[in-house]
């Protein structure tokens, strides 16, 4: 069986999760400390960041964006990134945003703080960082709003990994309880339809040692 190296609260290993749930992949899940710097993980991905997946042959795959278009390649039954050359365009930008621009001014400024920080022993959290990624929250929420409020799906008519990043960086979020998902009830919706289907299972079940999630966490209507 394939197996993924990945974090908990890594939005870039649930968005990977969130895939092979999506296509009903079977895997073995591998919690990776990756701030003890082990040096048999080093050895698959000298990054030393997850995710990484290793397939059955010993082949590996680092990085969420190549993971998750080699597993659209590996299996089209169930496409994430459907649609025309333009679609799959507006599916990659969107994806984008979340990985780069979401993750650096929302989770990292929260997750990253709140979290992480503890984890690899580099001092107390930030109160300055913390209230700018509640500040830049309330913005992405509004962005997600208004895509949410003018189209079916994130990047269109089709459910896609647009939808799967986008859910992976907020469950992230709201697992500690931050999103203040009564000022932007298009979003709440939206993130409720994607919070139900059943690939999003196992996150709602991860549980941080010494991190209790907040309450409405696994609740499918808040």
């Amino acid at each position: 069986m394939r197996t993924l190296y990945h974090l908990a609260l890594s939005p870039q290993s649930r968005l990977i999760r969130l895939v092979l749930g999506e296509k009903r992949m079977e895997v073995h899940l591998r919690a990776e400390p990756v701030w003890e710097r082990r040096d048999e993980f080093l050895a698959i991905n000298p990054a030393g960041e997850v995710p990484v997946l290793v397939e059955d042959d010993g082949s590996t795959i680092a990085g969420s964006q190549a993971i998750a278009e080699y597993l659209e390649e590996c299996d089209d039954t169930v496409p994430l990134l459907p649609g025309t050359i333009a679609d799959r365009a507006e599916i990659r930008r969107l994806v984008s945003w979340f990985d780069r621009k979401f993750d650096r001014e929302v989770t990292d400024l929260l997750v990253g703080e709140k979290v992480m920080k503890r984890f690899l022993g580099i001092g107390e959290p930030s109160s300055a960082a913390i209230r700018a990624g509640h500040s830049n929250l309330q913005i992405h929420l509004a962005y997600i709003a208004w895509l949410a409020e003018r189209r079916t799906w994130l990047a269109g008519d089709k459910f896609s990994l647009a939808d799967l990043a986008a859910a992976a960086h907020l469950s992230c979020v709201d697992y500690l309880g931050d999103v203040p998902w009564d000022h932007a009830p298009e979003a709440k919706e939206w993130y409720a339809r994607v919070k139900s289907r059943p690939a999003f299972r196992s996150l709602l079940a991860d549980a941080v040692p010494g991190l209790r999630p907040v309450g409405h966490y696994a609740d499918l209507d808040f």
